[in-house]
C-alpha cells in the first residue's frame, strides 16, 4: 500500500497541474471499490474548483470550492495519473476527471481496495484516522513520548495506528526505527524519552528522503505521471532478511509483526 512518502509525491506532481481548475466532467466507469462510490459522486464533483489539493497520512484531499473535500485513498495497488487531453481507455481505469485546460486524471485500480469520496470537511477525521500527519511539526519526542505511555503494544504497532500517527505503514516504519536503532518489537511502554526523540528525527530524515527519491515502488505504486520512485534501491533492511546490513555487515532478520513482515538489524537496533 503506497505510504505517506508516495501520497506526498503524488500530491506535489498533481497539486500544480489542478488547484484552481474547474472540474468539466466525472466519468465513473466502476463504482465497486472496497466501499463503493456513491451515485452521486460525479454531480457532486463536477463543476466545481479545486481551491487546494493537500494530503493527510495516506489520504489525498481535494479542498473544493463550496467547502467540501474531494477524498482519494489509493488502497493497496490505486493509481492516480495526470495527462493532457483526453487519454486512451486502459484497463482497470474506474475514474476518470477532466478539468479545464484539457487536463485529465485517471484512478485506476486493478485490485479495487482503494476510496473514493465527495466529504464534508468534518469528517475527515473519521476517514483518516485522527492521528498527527507524520510529516507535521507537531509530531516531536514531547508527543511520541506520551503516546507511548502506558503503551503495551510494540513501537512498531503504536507507529502504525492511523489513530496515533498518520501516513506510516510497513515500509517506512522499518526504516525509520532502524535509523533510530530501535527494535520494532520493543514495548513501546518502555521506550525512553531520548528513544522517542531518536524515533522522531528518524522519521523526518526517512520520510524527507523518500520523497526527494519519489517514493518506493515495489508493486503497483508509481507517481501522478506514471513515473517509479527510487527509494526502494537504498533500503536498509526492509525486505532484506537473510542480506548483510549496509551498516555493520550483521545479517538482517525477519519476523511477522502486527501481521505484517518486519525486518530489523539485530546489532544496530536495540
Amino acid at each position: 500500500m503506497p505510504e505517506l512518502p508516495e501520497i506526498e509525491t503524488i500530491r506535489r506532481g498533481i497539486a500544480p497541474e489542478v488547484e484552481g481548475r474547474r472540474i468539466v466532467a466525472v466519468d465513473v466507469r466502476e463504482r465497486r471499490l472496497r466501499t463503493p462510490i456513491a451515485r452521486d459522486f460525479a454531480d457532486r464533483l463536477a463543476g466545481r474548483h479545486v481551491v487546494q489539493f493537500d494530503r493527510h497520512g495516506k489520504f489525498l484531499l481535494g479542498h473544493l470550492d463550496d467547502g467540501r473535500l474531494w477524498l482519494v485513498h489509493l488502497g493497496m495497488s490505486g493509481q492516480l495519473t495526470l495527462a493532457d487531453g483526453p487519454v486512451p481507455a486502459r484497463t482497470h481505469d474506474h475514474v476518470v476527471v477532466r478539468f479545464e485546460g484539457d487536463r485529465t486524471l485517471t484512478y485506476n485500480d486493478p485490485r479495487r481496495f482503494g476510496r473514493l469520496a465527495v466529504i464534508d470537511a468534518a469528517a475527515v477525521a473519521a476517514e483518516a484516522g485522527g492521528g498527527v500527519d507524520a510529516l507535521s511539526p507537531a509530531l516531536d519526542a514531547g508527543l511520541l513520548f506520551a503516546l507511548t505511555r502506558r503503551r503495551r503494544t510494540s513501537i512498531k504497532a503504536l507507529l502504525m495506528d492511523q489513530r496515533r500517527i498518520a501516513g506510516l505503514g510497513n515500509i517506512y516504519v522499518s526504516e525509520l526505527l532502524f535509523r533510530a536503532g530501535v527494535r520494532p518489537r520493543r514495548a513501546a511502554g518502555r521506550l525512553s524519552r531520548a528513544e522517542c526523540a531518536r524515533i522522531v528525527a528518524a522519521t523526518a530524515h526517512v520520510l524527507a528522503e523518500a520523497v526527494r527519491l519519489g517514493g518506493s515502488s515495489i508493486n503497483d505504486y508509481r507517481d501522478g505521471f506514471g513515473r517509479y520512485g527510487c527509494f526502494q534501491s537504498v533500503h536498509q533492511v526492509y525486505d532484506r532478511a537473510g542480506e548483510a546490513c549496509r551498516r555493520c555487515g550483521t545479517t538482517v532478520r525477519g519476523v511477522v509483526v502486527v501481521g505484517r513482515s518486519t525486518f530489523w538489524c539485530p546489532t544496530c537496533q536495540r
